[in-house]
């Protein structure tokens, strides 16, 4: 349930440990104010399996020039720290008490006026603003992580990730998508990747197809780069390349976080090996060094984020159609990062997944001679792609699962192509042919085939 009401009164106890210790590194004069969280336990990618990244005694600190305070000294617990565009406010997740669930709450970018913005029985965790009032993070349901977006007017809300996996925000791009990690291959991996889907819960993909080791802790730089963290340091996604550019820095483990601050520093969360603490640190580019910016003895700090003003995202206008179901238009499946022999491609089967988890056949459909092929899905719900021979042997089945939104109409180039491939330009022999998908619904139905 979605609300806004606030608190009447809060009797709480502080945080144990959250008096800065006496041995704390002296911050660096070159560190803008900024927010962080500081934890005794921190296991960065314990969402992916459900569990809770944090031990008891999480607690958000404001940094500036007179040191550091409690952001909210009276919680239980709080943490991710999320700042507004005109930076006047804060998304956290907060305890109020011990035994309460995370939930979301907002704050003045001072930590006064706290109140909160969720409620329920679980878990919810990462808030993002999002553009035109809206709010952005992971509720646990039924054990499970995923993504919602809600309304702060309407206290509507709208579950963004449909896959049987855990799934959490990272962030909003400035062309309005979200990014957001999972498991590789989507839906089934325990490998953390790095995904986009719009704010409506359309347009799932990977932001690329390289897939290797394990990235996550995503940012957007002010250059439309998107940094990340993947052993044995920081790598990007740059719109030139197809594939991650590994990028100079010193060797260690950067899942605690990335800002970019104006003076083209980053303040990063770093240690150096596993088993350490997580410190801050400046990370300068262009001499590929890190400089301490704040270190406590055997706490760790994590998820700094700069006190700026920042650039609002563009609004997404959802292009979802009144429509029961979802249309999947393929353009060519011979078009792929997969070496298929032209003319092998006899069909298509959809599949999605039973209540107790198994892979269960939707239906078939035919590929046309140039790979083309247009099939209507049900939506809000796992689905896999499989291409079979003329025998009915697989050729090639996705290895996790993707989801597609009620009213959605998508054209992807090929199977598993990437998404920086652009299509050629020719009309599909499968709508030559006819306009109506193939239904896989099991409602017989075909929507919007015209």
């Amino acid at each position: 349930m979605f609300s806004r009401s606030i608190l009447a009164c809060l009797f709480l106890l502080a945080v144990t440990g959250r008096a800065r210790p006496a041995n704390q590194a002296r911050p660096s004069d070159d560190s803008p104010p900024f927010l962080f969280t500081a934890a005794k336990s921190y296991e960065p990618l314990a969402w992916m399996r459900g569990a809770d990244r944090f031990g008891s005694g999480a607690a958000i600190f404001i940094h500036d020039a007179n040191g550091q305070r409690a952001f909210v000294p009276d919680f239980a617990q709080s943490a991710d720290p999320a700042l507004s565009f005109d930076g006047k406010h804060v998304f956290f997740a907060g305890r109020a008490y011990a035994g309460d669930p995370w939930q979301i709450w907002e704050a003045a970018a001072d930590g006064s006026g706290a109140k909160p913005v969720t409620t329920g029985s679980e878990d919810c965790i990462r808030p993002f603003y999002l553009p035109e009032n809206r709010v952005l993070y992971a509720r646990k349901i039924s054990g499970r992580f995923v993504i919602e977006a809600a309304d702060l007017a309407s206290g509507k809300t709208l579950t963004l990730t449909h896959i049987p996996a855990n799934v959490i925000p990272s962030g909003v791009l400035r062309d309005g998508r979200i990014l957001f990690e999972a498991g590789y291959p989507l839906g089934i991996g325990s490998t953390p990747e790095i995904y986009t889907v719009y704010s409506d819960g359309s347009g799932v993909e990977s932001y690329r197809c390289d897939h290797g080791a394990p990235r996550h802790a995503a940012t957007q730089a002010a250059g439309g780069d998107i940094l990340f963290s993947s052993p044995p340091g920081i790598a990007r996604f740059t719109s030139a390349r197809a594939q991650q550019v590994n990028v100079s820095a010193p060797a260690g483990d950067y899942s605690g976080g990335l800002a970019e601050t104006q003076s083209a520093k980053w303040l990063v969360s770093w240690r150096p090996t596993a088993g350490t603490t997580f410190r801050l640190m400046l990370w300068d580019q262009a001499r590929s060094e890190l400089e301490p910016a704040l270190e406590w003895h055997d706490t760790h700090l994590i998820q700094p984020t700069l006190l700026s003003e920042r650039v609002v995202p563009n609004r997404h206008p959802s292009g979802l159609h009144d429509w029961p179901n979802a249309n999947l238009l393929c353009l060519n499946a011979y078009t792929s990062k997969y070496q298929f022999v032209a003319g092998s491609i006899h069909s298509v089967r959809i599949y999605t997944r039973s209540a107790q988890g198994n892979r269960k056949l939707l239906g078939a459909a035919p590929v046309e001679k140039d790979g083309s092929f247009f099939v209507q899905v049900p939506t809000e719900q796992p689905v896999q792609i499989e291409l079979v021979d003329f025998a009915g042997e697989t050729l090639k089945r996705e290895a996790g699962f993707f989801w597609m939104r009620r009213g959605e109409q998508r054209g992807c180039v090929g199977c598993h192509a990437g998404p920086e491939t652009a299509p050629e330009n020719a009309v599909p022999m499968i709508l030559l042919k006819s306009t109506t998908p193939v239904d896989m619904t099991g409602t017989q139905t075909a929507a919007g085939g015209h």
